[in-house]
């Protein structure tokens, strides 16, 4: 009984599988990684798929897949496929791939490269860029600049709003009047006093 049990769970795994339908990897606990499906879709014919897989790592900051997404990176012939890989890279703290990204701002996969260096948590790594940057490439970045910039940007701002390249200006003071938007909508920090805790004998001793 317990072969035939095997032999029909051996069967079922393999029909999974022909499928296309990927199985993810579980830890001692039986939790899922998904990290581990992702990246075996990193192999499929289908270049969607692919990039689809590669901004799932991205996302997820899968550093146990770095390598594994760097043997594919070499091999990938689909230009879009690639930046999705590159963006995965340095998500998962190959920081040189960076550069890759910000340079096809100027290519026809700006608008995919602006999406994910729109997902930056701060404009810190791209102000060496703009500052070596020029034509589309600033402008890119001017606008990337208008979702991610904080308060310290505003100031790395101005030379750009001052710029005889009409383009540049306006990329800035949008970008200018957009994070001051933003910040206006955010709530004011609140100073919370927290009053300290007593420590008695097993209770809270009285106020004296």
């Amino acid at each position: 009984m317990k072969s035939l049990l095997k032999i029909l769970c051996l069967s079922l795994l393999l029909a999974v599988s022909c499928s296309g339908v990927v199985l993810a990897q579980t830890d001692e606990d039986g939790w899922t990684d998904p990290s581990v499906a992702a990246a075996k879709q990193l192999g499929s014919r289908d270049p969607i798929v692919r990039l689809r897989a590669a901004e799932d790592l991205a996302a997820l900051s899968a550093t146990n897949q770095r390598r594994l997404i760097e043997g594919y990176r070499l091999q990938e012939k689909n230009a879009r496929v690639r930046l999705a890989l590159d963006w995965a890279l340095y998500r998962t703290g190959k920081t040189s791939t960076l550069f890759d990204v910000v340079r096809a701002l100027d290519s026809s996969r700006a608008s995919q490269a602006r999406a994910y260096l729109s997902t930056l948590e701060t404009p810190e790594p791209l102000y060496l860029f703009l500052e070596r940057a020029n034509g589309i490439t600033q402008i890119e970045l001017l606008r990337v600049m208008a979702k991610v910039g904080d308060a310290a940007t505003l100031d790395r701002l101005k030379p750009y709003a001052e710029s005889f390249d009409p383009k540049i200006a306006t990329a800035a003071r949008d970008a200018a009047q957009e994070i001051e938007q933003r910040l206006s909508q955010q709530p004011p920090p609140t100073d919370t006093v927290t009053r300290p805790r007593q420590v008695g004998t097993g209770e809270d001793s009285p106020p004296n």
